[in-house]
């Protein structure tokens, strides 16, 4: 069993704290794999900068496949943020760079690369939306992060990238219990196999087409808590781990029983992420910005006369 995290990269900077940590969605679902006892990789575009070479360092530092990964000229992404009674509150995004800009393609080679893996993770923020088909046929089991924003959300959307996805997470904090419940089923309807649905305190939910399962969230004390970053990713994580070890496949659905015990897992593993500052540590402090390079004074031609 293995977990490949195909797409974004990006640094998380706390401007309150005065550090850059390495983070992203697809990253950050590899790295808690690992932890988790499984085997991991990252394929993905890093920058060509020095934000790039230290995302790509710390990544390989927690035990994360990286080689088939490529490096492009070009800048790396950046979140800014700061924490706010515990929660983390994003502040501005600089587009992903080059990682989004110039996303990787899966040729032959490559494809064969992911396909050897059991379950290959993907986001709405890694701009892999036209390669989702190509890996659902290839064979791994495919799962894919949609976020929150409403864009991902809007009917054509869902219908392009549904058909090819085994497991959708959806962030729902937003939501009550009904409305949950009708995205759940809106996705679910237009082909994904599984939708998984979290909602913060409230707990999270998944919906098989026939099954609907939720499961309380546990509380964790505020005074300890380092930050929520990558609790959501953690989640699907620890859930996606235990199908596997369940015996998780295409041709092998979870009963209800693994979903109760996926659920668990995935609780359990967002609950203990709340005490790891940013995504996995790793941090550095934000080097100062460049200073201005001096200006040479404008030059006055003399008057004709």
């Amino acid at each position: 069993m293995n977990i490949l995290g195909f797409g974004d990269n990006v640094v998380d900077r706390f401007v309150d704290r005065g550090i850059d940590y390495p983070g992203g969605n697809c990253v950050n679902v590899a790295v808690y794999a690992r932890r988790l006892g499984l085997d991991a990789a990252y394929l993905g575009v890093f920058g060509d900068d020095d934000l790039g070479a230290f995302l790509r360092t710390a990544v390989a530092a927690q035990g994360v496949a990286v080689e088939h990964s490529v490096v492009r000229h070009g800048e790396s992404g950046v979140s800014t943020l700061h924490v706010r009674d515990g929660d983390r509150v994003f502040l501005g995004y600089n587009g992903g760079g080059v990682t989004v800009r110039e996303p990787l393609v899966l040729d032959g080679e490559l494809l064969a690369y992911a396909a050897s893996f059991s379950l290959v993770h993907s986001s709405v923020y890694s701009r892999s939306e036209s390669e989702l088909p190509k890996l659902s046929a290839a064979g791994p089991l495919v799962s894919f992060d949609l976020s929150d924003d409403e864009e991902f959300r809007a009917p054509a959307y869902l219908d392009r990238v549904c058909p090819h996805l085994d497991l959708a997470l959806l962030s729902c904090s937003d939501l009550d219990e009904a409305a949950t419940q009708r995205l759940l089923e809106a996705v679910a309807a237009r082909g994904a196999r599984m939708v998984l649905a979290t909602r913060g305190l409230a707990g999270a939910t998944v919906y098989d087409g026939r099954t609907l399962v939720t499961a309380p969230a546990l509380a964790a004390d505020a005074r300890s808590m380092a930050d929520t970053m990558g609790c959501g990713d953690a989640f699907l994580a620890g859930f996606a781990v235990s199908l596997l070890r369940d015996g998780w496949s295409r041709g092998n659905p979870p009963s209800r029983p693994r979903l109760e015990r996926a659920l668990e897992h995935g609780t359990q593993s967002a609950h203990d992420q709340c005490f790891v500052e940013a995504a996995f540590g790793h941090g550095r402090p934000t080097a100062p910005p460049a200073p201005a390079a001096p200006q040479t004074p404008a030059v006055r031609a003399p008057l004709d006369r």
